[in-house]
């Protein structure tokens, strides 16, 4: 920048970026003086190096808004879980499905997880119609992103928030200034088995909702 550019010309950018053409690093320096600006090579590589005149303290407090703001706007990729027996309660149903639409709105993803026990497990059928119809129910907030699976004596479906879904929680949370609304967070324990955060206590046979990063 300015001084310490060693080339003896340099291709010349206006503040506005128009070119201006190949000059003498010394014509180029006095450019960047008449204007107060400074002269910051923006192609060092170039034959000759490209320089442009900016207000380089400006440049550098907009470029960190900008990371700031992107930061800010970034959200983890988190995947909730939801998890039912196959011959739930219609009450305890709509509990769960609602802790399911909350995380969908939230922009996370959610696996739900079908627990058979005993002689249930003779009846996979019971708990795919579960699924279904929980997938008919929340069609409006999200999709089917991995399809109901057997896994041992369970059952397994992963559930994704649409993109404009996720767009609306994601400019929520900017609009927020800061994390995502710490309720919906405390909301599901983490799913490396941590006990569940306080008002989520499971219903009777059913582990309640639980929480972790998805790792990808």
């Amino acid at each position: 920048m300015n001084e310490q550019i060693r080339a003896r010309e340099v291709r010349l950018v206006g503040p506005e970026g128009e070119q201006v053409g190949i000059v003498p690093l010394e014509r180029a320096l006095q450019l960047a003086a008449d204007v107060d600006l400074d002269l910051v090579e923006v192609a060092p590589m170039a034959r000759p190096p490209v320089c442009k005149l900016m207000d380089f303290g400006k440049f550098k407090y907009e470029s960190a808004l900008k990371a700031r703001e992107a930061r800010r706007n970034q959200q983890q990729t988190v995947i909730k879980e939801m998890k039912l027996r196959p011959k739930i309660d219609p009450h305890d149903y709509e509990t769960k499905k609602g802790h399911v639409v909350r995380f969908l709105k939230a922009g996370d993803k959610v696996k739900v997880t079908i627990m058979f026990r005993g002689r249930e497990q003779s009846r996979p059928e019971l708990g795919y119609r579960l699924l279904r119809r929980l997938e008919s129910e929340i069609t409006d907030l999200g999709y089917v992103e991995a399809a109901p699976k057997q896994d041992g004596r369970n059952m397994i479906m992963v559930l994704a928030p649409h993109r404009a879904v996720k767009a609306s929680a994601v400019a929520a949370t900017a609009s927020r200034g800061g994390p995502r609304d710490r309720a919906a967070e405390e909301s599901a324990a983490p799913a490396d088995g941590a006990a569940p955060a306080a008002g989520e206590t499971a219903a009777a046979g059913e582990a309640g909702p639980t929480a972790a990063p998805s790792g990808q």
